[in-house]
C-alpha cells in the first residue's frame, strides 16, 4: 500500500473535519447550491499538487492563526517570481468621452489610468434609474473592451475589436451589458497596447499577466472612487484570456470582493493548447529567448517565469487560496472540467480551516464559449455575493 506524503494527510483531515459553524454570509441560495460541490467522482484534492497548507520549509499549516504568514509566503513567492507591481496609482484618472443611453443603461466611453500616466480607453456602463444608491461594480477584462459591452455605436469597432465583431456581435460575452442591466456598475477594459500578442507593460519588469493584474488593481481603485459604487462591493469577472486576467487580478488583490472566472484553465495543463500560461504574453516572457507559440516540445520549450514556477513545482492553487475566504466561480468549458474540482478542492480546505464553507464553486458546459445558461449561472453568482 503507497504511503501518501505527510502534506496530503493533513489536507484529509482538514478537508474532512468538522467545519466551524458558518456565518449567514455562507448560506447561498437554493439555485445555487449545488455549485458548491463536486461531483462524487471528484471529491479528493489532488495529490499530485502540493497542499498549500503547508509552509514552504515543511511545517503544517496547524490553525487558522498561522493562515497570514503562510498566505503572505504565498504571496511573496508568486510575486517575486513574476517581478514586482510599479507602485499602484492613489487617485486614477477616469475621463468621459461620449455617453449613450442604452434602453436605460448609460454607456460611458471613457479613458481610463491604468498605471502612472498611462491612459486606455474602455467602458464605463451605469445601471438603469431604478437601481438607487451606491452600487455594487464589477470589472470585465478582455481582448477588447467592445465586446464585453456588446458594442453597437456609430463608431465600427477598430483594433483588436474588429476581429471578434466581422460576423457580426459575439454571443454571450457581452458580461457588462448583461450586469449592468440587473443593477451593477461595470466597467470594460482591454489588451494593454492592444495587441494581446504584444501586450505594452510600459517598462515594467513583471511578467505580462501580473501586469495585467496591476492594470485591474488600479481599475479597482478608479471604480471604489466612483460616487455611483459602493467600494465594498466591487468583483471581476472574464472569460478565456480575460478569465486568466479575472484570476490573477482577483487572487493578488484582496480588494476585489469575489471573482467569476471563465474557462481561463485554473491549473498548469501542458496537454491543452488554450491553457497556455507558458506564452510570452502570460507568464513566458524571458529576455533571452522567444519561443514560437504553441504546445510545448523539447526543441520549444518552457521559458520565462514559467518555466522556473514549473521547475520548482508549484502550481495555480496556490493563487486560489489566496482568494480565501473571499467566494469565487470557475465557470467551466472545455478548459476546466469537473475533474479540475481536485485543484478547488485545495482552496476549499483552506476557507474550512478558516470555518468558512460555499467559497469556491463551479459550473460545467461542454464548449469553450459561454452560453446563455453558464452566464445565468455567473451573474446568479455575483448577484449573491455583492448584494447586501
Amino acid at each position: 500500500m503507497p504511503v501518501l506524503p505527510r502534506w496530503f494527510l493533513i489536507l484529509a483531515v482538514v478537508a474532512s473535519g468538522a467545519a466551524a459553524a458558518a456565518s449567514s454570509r455562507d448560506e447561498v441560495p437554493a439555485d445555487l447550491r449545488a455549485h458548491f460541490s463536486p461531483p462524487a467522482a471528484f471529491k479528493t484534492p489532488a495529490s499530485e499538487l502540493r497542499s498549500p497548507l503547508v509552509f514552504d520549509g515543511g511545517r503544517p499549516v496547524a490553525s487558522s492563526a498561522d493562515w497570514p504568514a503562510r498566505r503572505e509566503e504565498i504571496r511573496r513567492y508568486w510575486h517575486e517570481r513574476m517581478g514586482l507591481w510599479p507602485d499602484l496609482v492613489e487617485r486614477p484618472r477616469l475621463e468621459i468621452s461620449e455617453t449613450r443611453d442604452r434602453g436605460g443603461v448609460i454607456q460611458h466611453r471613457v479613458e481610463i489610468e491604468v498605471a502612472p500616466g498611462v491612459m486606455q480607453h474602455g467602458f464605463m456602463l451605469l445601471p438603469p434609474a431604478s437601481f438607487r444608491g451606491p452600487r455594487p461594480a464589477v470589472l470585465v477584462p478582455f481582448y477588447a473592451p467592445e465586446v464585453s459591452v456588446g458594442y453597437d455605436g456609430p463608431r465600427p469597432p477598430s483594433g483588436q475589436a474588429k476581429r471578434f465583431f466581422k460576423d457580426g456581435p459575439p454571443k454571450h460575452r457581452d458580461f457588462a451589458l448583461q450586469l449592468a442591466r440587473r443593477g451593477f456598475v461595470t466597467l470594460s477594459i482591454g489588451t494593454p497596447g492592444d495587441d494581446a500578442y504584444k501586450p505594452d507593460l510600459r517598462g515594467a519588469a513583471c511578467q505580462p499577466l501580473s501586469y495585467h493584474a496591476y492594470l485591474a488593481a488600479n481599475c479597482h481603485t478608479a471604480l471604489a472612487q466612483r460616487p455611483e459604487v459602493d467600494a465594498s462591493r466591487i468583483g471581476v469577472m472574464g472569460h478565456s484570456y480575460g478569465g486568466k486576467w479575472a484570476m490573477f487580478a482577483s487572487c493578488l488583490d484582496d480588494r476585489f470582493a469575489c471573482a467569476v472566472w471563465s474557462d481561463g484553465g485554473v491549473v498548469f495543463d501542458e496537454s491543452r493548447g488554450a491553457v497556455n500560461y507558458w506564452e510570452p504574453w502570460y507568464l513566458g516572457l524571458d529576455p533571452s529567448v522567444t519561443r514560437k507559440p504553441g504546445l510545448l516540445t523539447a526543441a520549444n520549450g518552457r521559458t520565462g517565469a514559467y518555466r522556473r514556477i514549473r521547475e520548482e513545482g508549484r502550481d495555480l492553487h496556490e493563487l486560489h487560496a489566496l482568494m480565501a475566504p473571499r467566494p469565487f466561480l470557475v465557470s467551466g468549458g472545455s478548459e476546466d472540467g469537473p475533474a479540475r474540482w481536485g485543484a478547488l478542492l485545495h482552496a476549499v480546505a483552506v476557507n474550512r480551516l478558516l470555518g468558512r464553507e460555499n467559497r469556491v464553486a463551479m459550473t460545467n458546459r461542454p464548449e469553450h464559449s459561454p452560453s446563455a445558461e453558464s452566464n445565468e449561472q455567473a451573474f446568479r453568482f455575483l448577484e449573491h455575493f455583492l448584494r447586501p
